[in-house]
Parts: C-alpha cells; structure tokens; sequence
C-alpha cells in the first residue's frame, strides 16, 4: 500500500512510499518511536485526503466542480518533508540485500491521468507559504520597490534636466532674437535720422544757394546802379567842361574879333558861327565818344560781375558739396561706429549666454553625479547590510546546522551500535555453539569487554568527529562569511571605481565640448568681425570714390560753364575778363 506525501512548494505532490518502511527494522532509514508515529499519522491523513479528492473528482469531473472541491477541500500541514518522486523504490535489509520492486511503465491514457490528477491536487491542496519565505519575498519585492523608485528618480531628474536646459535654451534664444531686434531697430532709426538730416541738409543748401544767388543778383544790381550813376556824373561832369571850354572859346574869340576892326561885321558873325557849329560838332562827336565808351564800360562790367557771380556761385556750391560729403562721411563714420558696438554687445551677450548654459550644465552634471554617488553608497550599504544580515541568520542558524548534523552523526553512531550489537549477537551465539558449556561465561565476559571497548573507542571517535566537524563548520562558516564580505567589498570597489572613471569621462567629454563650443564662438565672433570690418571698408571705399566722382563732376561742370562764359564773352568782344578790376567804390 502507497501514502501519498504533500511536498512543500506552491502546489501539492503525491510521492509514493512503501508501507512497510516503517515496519522494516532493516530499512535504510532510521526513525526513532516518536518520529516513525507522527510520519504515520501523517501518512494517514494525506491517505484519507488523497482518497478524498479521488472521490471528488469521479463525483465532479468538471472543472467547475474540481475548483468546488478544491476550496472544500481541507489545508494540509504547513511544513510536511518531501522525498523525490519514485516510480520503484530499493529498500535495503540489514545485510545489505536490495528489495527491487518492478518497475511501473504507465501508458499514455494513464500519464495523462496521472496529469490531470496532479493537477487536480494542486487546485485542491494550496500549500501555505512558509514564514521564511514570505518574508523573503516581502523583503525581494521591498528592495525592488526601493530599487524601482530609485530608478524612477533618477529618470525624473534627469528629464527635470532635460526641461531646465531646454527652457534655459528657449530663453536664451528669446534673448537673443529680442537683442537682434534690437539692434536691427537701431539700425533702421540710425539710416532714418541720416536720411532725415541729408534731406533738412539739402533743403538747407537750396536755401543757402537761393539766398546766396539772390545776394549776387543784389549785389550785381547795386553795382550797376552804381556804375550808372558813376557815368552819369561823368558825363554830367563832361558837359559842363564842354559848356566852360565852349564859352571860354566864344569868349576868347569875340576877344579876337573885336581886336580886329579891319574885319566886317557879317565876316565875323559868319566866322563866329561856323566857329560855334564845329565847338557844338566836336562836342557832339566826344560826347557820343563818352555815351559809347561808358556803354561798353557798362557792358563789360556787367559781364565780369555775371563771371563774379558765377565764380562765387561755384565755390559756394563746391563748400556745398565739400560739407554733404563731410556730413555723409560723418554718418556713415558713426553707422560703423553702431555696428561695431553691436557686434560687440553681441559678442558679449553670446559669451555670457554661453557661460550660463555650460554653469547649468556642469550644475546638472554635478547634481546627476552626486545623486549617481549617493545611490551608490546607498546601494553599498543595502549589499552590505543585506549581507550583515545573512551572515546574521546564518549565525544564529548555525547551532541549529550543527544539530542537524550532529544528530545525523549519532544517528549514524546508533546505526553502527546496531549493527555491532547484531554481530556480537552472531560472533556470540556462534562462540556459544562452536565452544564447550563450561566456557561459556568466560567467553561471554571477554565478548562483553570486547564490545564494550569498542563501543567506546567507536564513540570516542564520533565524539572526536562531531568536535572536529563543529570546528571546521564553524571555521569554514567564518572563512565563507569574511571570503565573501572581501568579495563584496571588492566587487563595490569596483563598481565605485567604474562610477568613478564613467563620471570623469563624462565631465570631460562635457569640458572638451565646452571648450570646444568657446573656441567654436570665437571662430564665429572673429569671422563675423572680419566681415564687418570688410563690409566698413567697402562702404568707405565706396563712399571715396563717391566723393572724388561729385567732385570730379562739380568742377567738370564749373570749368565747362566757365568756359561756355568765356566763349560767348569772347565772341561779344569783351575779351579776358579774369584781370577786369572794379573800383574800390564799387567792390563794396
């Protein structure tokens, strides 16, 4: 008859174990009264649960009605041993004969069944987990817990970076396009404030022009007005000379005539007539010389003042031209004064936006390696409080490991005290037989000396074997404990060491790309400048040549008038009119 035993586990096992293992005083294993009744005991409850489920599942072959008579079914013990599952058992006698049962080859229909039966035990007989293990799986499932909240912080900080970078990095960028519109709108108010100063300059000039114009024509009026009157008084002044001289020679004349009485009255009235008519022709004939001369004295001097005019006219328009282009080189001077002073703003503010992105990053980096630290340490000192502690249970569980096999030893002792009492009874009962009945008692008094000296010796030697066992458990216990707290003191050292080194590649990778973005800015810095400072000397070339062409034009165009001046004043015959001198009275 078989009993079918619950093994400890999460679903319940039937092994088969012979009955008579228990009746065998020859069988390989050894229980003591007390043991052998509870295993007993126990196998008939299991049997009558066993039995139970077997009816259960004729009665309920459904699924349903299996889960049914599982939660019907009764709890089994808690902590019950296991033994392997055997399909034959070898029980071994006292001599050390082997009972071979024959060996059971179940067909498919009965492995199938024996399938569904075990799984129907295991629905119907869920084992209670034992103490130790719940807590260890309480504890697995606190550390991974920890482990995954720690996980989850470190991947919250480090999107909590990624935000605070990219935030820096949106506002830096926002700084940056309100500082180039900045700057853009500086440029657009400086060419404005130009264009508004060259217009009210140029509107200035035409005004200067106007009124400069109208002062010569001012100035050439009065000068003529003065010339005329000059004439005028000169010719009022030749006049009257003429009417003196003419009366003195009539006077002188009649003088004459009347000195000469000789001559007749009408020869003298005639003589003094034809006197009269050439004095009144030769006046006429000077007095139209002088109208003629002063015509032309008239004329030329309205020609060279028109000449002065037109001289003064050019130079006023060349101070004209000379003060635009100053006033154009002046503005142009100080747009490349505002550019150069943004270029530098913005050089500063690209430094300092640089600055501030790489402090934040070497601050995120600094607080990413010292959480990376910290997590670390804390891991440390979970590896080494998790192993404290099973060095801990370990100790404490040590005695109750010696027990263990200091029970097995003497169970081992009782088995060989066995076997020696079996023996001495075969050597005596075989002594008593071969030897004559008067030896008897001296036979079995030397017998019992024998056995016991030894039973003696045997259990001086496994007093001397538990002694050395307990000292090798304990000293291999203490070399396994310190063996491995120098294992895990090595094996953090190490991770401590790789944390360490992967910390100092990333901080200097991130120097090297710091460095690297600085030299980066400065190239770009220096290359911008460069550009600027070729688009500033562009403009002032460009500007150069603009100022020598207006003047090259202005004074092409001032000779080319002149000259036209010059040629129609020639062909009107007033010849050169560069030496023409006016009076002091009339250069006023």
């Amino acid at each position: 008859m078989f009993f079918p035993l619950i093994a400890r586990g999460r679903h319940c096992v039937t092994h088969s174990i012979p009955t008579d293992l228990f009746a065998s005083s020859s069988s390989s294993f050894f229980f003591s009264g007390s043991a052998a009744a509870s295993l007993k005991r126990g196998c008939a409850g299991s049997s009558r649960l066993y039995a139970g489920s077997r009816e259960t599942q004729r009665h309920h072959p459904h699924p349903q009605h299996q889960q049914q008579g599982a939660r019907l079914a009764p709890t089994p013990t808690r902590f019950v041993f296991s033994s392997p599952l055997q399909k034959h058992a070898c029980v071994r006698d006292e001599a050390g004969d082997r009972d071979i049962r024959p060996e059971l080859r179940p067909s498919s229909f009965h492995k199938s069944r024996a399938r569904h039966h075990r799984s129907s035990i295991r629905q119907r007989f869920a084992i209670i987990t034992p103490a130790s293990l719940v807590s260890e799986q309480i504890q697995e499932h606190e550390q991974e817990v920890v482990r995954r909240e720690q996980m989850s912080g470190y991947k919250r900080m480090r999107r909590q970076h990624q935000k605070q970078l990219i935030a820096l990095e949106n506002r830096l960028k926002a700084e940056m396009d309100e500082h180039k519109l900045r700057l853009q709108k500086e440029v657009e108010t400086q060419a404005n404030n130009t264009y508004i100063e060259l217009e009210r300059l140029a509107k200035k000039q035409a005004a200067q022009l106007d009124k400069e114009m109208k002062a010569l024509a001012a100035e050439e009026k009065r000068i003529q007005q003065q010339i005329l009157v000059q004439q005028k008084k000169e010719l009022t002044t030749f006049l009257d000379t003429q009417k003196k001289q003419y009366r003195l020679c009539r006077e002188r004349m009649k003088e004459e005539m009347n000195e000469d009485s000789d001559t007749p009255k009408e020869e003298k009235q005639e003589r003094l007539s034809r006197h009269k008519e050439t004095m009144q022709h030769s006046q006429a004939e000077e007095e139209a010389q002088l109208l003629n001369q002063q015509r032309l004295v008239y004329e030329r001097s309205c020609r060279a003042l028109k000449r002065r005019s037109l001289i003064k006219k050019h130079e006023f328009e060349q101070e004209q031209i000379r003060e635009e282009l100053n006033k154009k080189k002046t503005q142009k001077e100080m747009e490349h004064a505002l550019m150069i002073r943004q270029d530098e703003s913005t050089q500063e503010l690209e430094q300092r936006q640089l600055q501030t992105l790489q402090r934040l990053r070497f601050e995120l980096m600094r607080h990413q390696h010292q959480t990376e630290l910290e997590n670390q340490e804390e891991y440390n000192s979970r590896r080494q409080r998790e192993l404290h502690r099973k060095h801990a249970l370990e100790r404490r569980q040590q005695p109750r490991n010696l027990k263990t096999l200091e029970m097995q030893i003497k169970k081992q002792f009782q088995d060989t005290c066995k076997v020696q009492n079996k023996q001495y009874k075969a050597l005596r009962n075989h002594q008593l037989e071969v030897s004559p009945k008067s030896d008897h008692k001296a036979i079995l008094k030397s017998l019992k000396e024998e056995q016991t000296r030894k039973l003696a010796q045997l259990a001086e030697q496994y007093e001397q074997s538990i002694n050395e066992m307990m000292a090798s458990q304990l000293l291999r216990l203490d070399e396994e404990q310190e063996a491995e707290c120098q294992a895990l003191r090595q094996q953090l050292h190490q991770e401590m060491e790789l944390l360490d080194a992967y910390q100092n590649k990333t901080k200097a990778q991130m120097e090297a790309q710091h460095e690297h973005e600085v030299q980066k800015l400065e190239q770009k810095a220096s290359l911008r400048r460069a550009h600027l400072e070729q688009k500033i000397e562009e403009e002032l070339a460009s500007l150069h040549k603009e100022r020598t062409e207006k003047i090259k034009h202005l004074f092409e165009r001032q000779e080319r008038e002149l000259e036209m001046f010059d040629s129609e004043s020639a062909r009107l015959g007033f010849g050169s009119l560069a030496s023409f001198d006016f009076p002091k009275d009339e250069a006023r």
